[in-house]
């Protein structure tokens, strides 16, 4: 059988969406199917069962599909620090930081890698979904374009173009990734998906008419804007995030860090018709907020400078009401964070944190990498560990007053822990299940996107 590469006209095109999406309708038609990225640029990721570092679209997009998600569906995968260095890691582990240039001088190394991975998943699945980075005809990165060209030309896989009408210049867009494409690659595209349509949809008839006649490109499907909230992958995915929330009981301010990542601790919120979520990038009143998250970051002292900066360090630090802090926001809670190994800054460096837990956080050259179970702050929950700073005195989490912490990710996935801390906020919080509202979130944003597919040629291009 024949795989599939989804390759977007534009960056946040949707391909990530539409990749889980067509996964899923290849399944439910009975084709065992799993999602592939050679190459991801994200500061979002999460740590698979077997101790493994990939992207979390890949990780959702498993999840979709009911499979376990592991390394080989995500094998290269960059992880920008700041100051021209970049982490990389390749099957899951770390292989060095190093600064873009470079990485590009050493490409051709990644090639087997990836060739690899794929021809695994090949002879386990019938097909493979495989979504790209960016658009597929930069046309200066052409030679070191894994996630595109080199996969589609090396598994001579069908093509489908994603184009985002919301951007504006969509005919462009498509006519001209199209006329920049191999000669190969130009056979294999079965046709474009316009993407992020607001409106009447009866408007861009002509505008079909015109892809198909002029360009001689089949429409796949021409689908709706329709808010999903779930599974972020970077944080022009989460900027588009959708609240429209009447009557909230709580109000939760998440500190926007510079290197914030791991966008989706925060995914339960803003799917809780509850909690109204505001995201803070510089000096506001932290007084009207029930709550303040700390989140993730990928360079902990940079940004906590950043706090100082701002005037939100002072703000949070008087502050008597709560405030969760999660991996890196939940380091810079302890006396002092050192780096004295060079492992998140380009020389040795220490900050001061806020000093609410006597302690202090050094980090290691090794990551840690769990995904488990932990009874932590009263509960069991189910997250996962991804950092370098450990504390001298392992302390996996914090509670004393309005102060919450601890290095787990995904702390707020877990209804039990998130329903009873929020009652405390508010007495009239009502339970919400976020697991059964991504079930059902995930299962009506397919079957409404699938009936505006031509799903039919989508089975027959990859029989």
């Amino acid at each position: 059988m024949n795989s599939l590469s989804i390759f977007g006209t534009s960056s946040d095109s949707g391909k990530s969406t539409l990749t889980f999406v067509i996964a899923k309708i290849l399944q439910e038609h009975g084709l065992s199917v799993v999602p592939f990225k050679a190459q991801n640029v994200s500061n979002n990721s999460k740590v698979c069962e077997d101790g493994s570092e990939i992207g979390i679209a890949q990780y959702f997009q498993a999840q979709v599909v009911n499979i376990e998600p592991s390394y080989h569906m995500n094998p290269v995968l960059l992880k920008i620090e700041g100051n021209g260095r970049s982490q990389i890691i390749v099957d899951g582990k770390v292989l060095k930081t190093t600064t873009p240039r470079q990485y590009y001088k050493e490409i051709d190394a990644l090639k087997p890698i990836v060739k690899k991975n794929f021809e695994y998943l090949q002879s386990k699945y019938d097909v493979v979904v495989a979504e790209g980075a960016g658009s597929p005809v930069e046309l200066n990165l052409m030679d070191k374009d894994l996630a595109n060209t080199y996969v589609a030309t090396t598994f001579n896989t069908k093509i489908i173009l994603v184009a985002d009408i919301e951007k504006g210049g969509v005919f462009a867009s498509i006519y001209g990734t199209y006329a920049l494409l191999s000669e190969q690659l130009k056979k294999n595209v079965i046709g474009v998906v316009i993407n992020k349509f607001r409106g009447d949809l009866s408007l861009f008839e002509e505008g079909i008419q015109i892809i198909e006649e002029r360009f001689n490109l089949p429409v796949l499907g021409v689908v709706p804007y329709i808010p999903f909230n779930l599974g972020f992958e970077d944080s022009a995915s989460l900027m588009n995030y959708s609240q429209v929330k009447s009557n909230p009981k709580l109000k939760i301010a998440v500190i926007k860090f510079p290197k914030m990542s791991n966008y989706n601790d925060i995914e339960p919120l803003i799917a809780n018709d509850q909690v109204y979520v505001d995201f803070i990038s510089g000096a506001a009143n932290l007084e009207v907020y029930d709550l303040v998250i700390l989140p993730g970051t990928k360079s902990t002292i940079t940004d906590l400078k950043w706090l100082k900066k701002t005037g939100l360090f002072v703000a949070l630090k008087k502050r008597g009401k709560a405030i969760y802090g999660i991996c890196g926001g939940y380091q810079m809670m302890f006396d002092l964070i050192v780096d004295d190994k060079k492992v998140e800054n380009s020389c040795e460096e220490k900050e001061s944190g806020f000093g609410f837990i006597e302690d202090e956080i050094y980090f290691q050259e090794e990551k840690v990498l769990k995904n488990t179970s932990y009874n932590i702050l009263g509960f069991e929950v189910i997250g996962f560990e991804i950092h370098n700073g450990v504390s001298k005195k392992q302390q996996l989490f914090y509670e004393k007053d309005n102060i919450k912490g601890s290095f787990i990710h995904g702390i707020f996935d877990n209804d039990n822990f998130t329903n009873s801390y929020f009652k405390s906020l508010n007495e009239n919080y009502q339970d919400f299940n976020f697991q059964s509202y991504k079930k059902d979130k995930i299962k009506s944003f397919v079957d409404e996107i699938s009936e505006r597919l031509d799903v039919t040629r989508i089975l027959n291009s990859v029989s």
